[in-house]
C-alpha cells in the first residue's frame, strides 16, 4: 500500500480507501499483541532494468522510482511505526528476492496474514509463495483490493480454494485480539538486535 498505489493520479493507483481502513483496523490488535508487521513496496531504477520482464510487461511500474516518496512510502493512514520494516521488492511476491522468509523464521512465525493490493497480482503471488514455504495463509477479504472487480473476485476464489483461507475481516481481528498477551519483549522484524 505505497502512496502511489493509493493515489488515482498514478498509472498504478486507485482509490484504496476501503482496504486501507480495513488494514488500519487489523494493525491495532496486531501491534497490541506484538505480532510482527512487515510492509512491502515496489520501486525501480529510472531505466527499469532492475524490474526485468515485469516492468516490460507493465511499463506503468517505471513511475515507481527508488528515490520517489510516492513509491517508497506507505500510505500515511497505515504508516509503519518504529520497529516495522518496509521491504522494497521488484516483483509481485513479497517473498521473491527479499529476506521476508528469514525474518518470519527468526520470529518463529507459522501463519501470515496478507493484506494490500493488488489481489490479482501481489496478494495472489505472495499467497502462493507463502504456502510454498510452508506458512499458513489468511487473507482478510476487506483488507485486499484490486483495480478491477472481476480479477479481484477470481483471485480471492483461487486463494481460498488452493493457497489459504479468505476470511471476513472481523474474524481475523477477533483472532488477533484473542492471542495471548506477550510474556516479554519480542523480537520484531525491524529490530534484529532486540531480545
Amino acid at each position: 500500500m505505497a502512496r502511489a498505489f493509493c493515489d488515482p493520479s498514478f498509472q498504478v493507483g486507485a482509490d484504496q480507501t476501503g482496504a486501507v481502513e480495513a488494514i488500519a483496523r487489523l494493525l491495532v490488535p496486531a501491534r497490541t499483541q506484538g505480532v510482527p508487521v512487515c510492509f512491502t513496496t515496489v520501486a525501480y531504477r529510472p531505466d527499469g532494468r532492475d524490474g526485468g520482464r515485469f516492468v516490460e510487461k507493465i511499463p506503468a511500474l517505471r513511475e515507481l522510482l527508488v528515490d520517489a516518496p510516492a513509491a517508497t512510502e506507505i500510505d500515511p493512514r497505515i504508516a509503519p511505526v518504529d520497529g516495522e520494516l518496509v521491504l522494497v521488492k521488484k516483483y509481485p511476491s513479497a517473498f521473491f528476492h527479499t529476506h521476508l522468509v528469514s525474518l518470519l523464521i527468526a520470529d518463529r512465525i507459522d501463519t501470515v496474514i496478507i493484506t494490500g493490493c493488488s489481489t490479482s497480482g501481489c496478494i495472489r503471488a505472495t499467497a502462493v509463495d507463502a504456502i510454498s514455504y510452508g506458512f499458513r495463509v489468511a487473507v482478510p477479504e476487506e483488507a485486499v483490493s484490486d483495480r478491477w472487480q472481476g480479477p479481484h473476485e477470481a483471485s480471492l476464489f483461487d486463494i481460498d480454494a488452493k493457497y489459504g483461507d479468505v476470511l471476513p475481516l472481523s474474524e481475523v481481528v477477533d483472532y488477533l485480539e484473542r492471542l495471548p498477551a506477550p510474556l516479554g519483549p519480542r523480537r520484531t522484524t525491524g529490530d534484529p538486535a532486540a531480545a
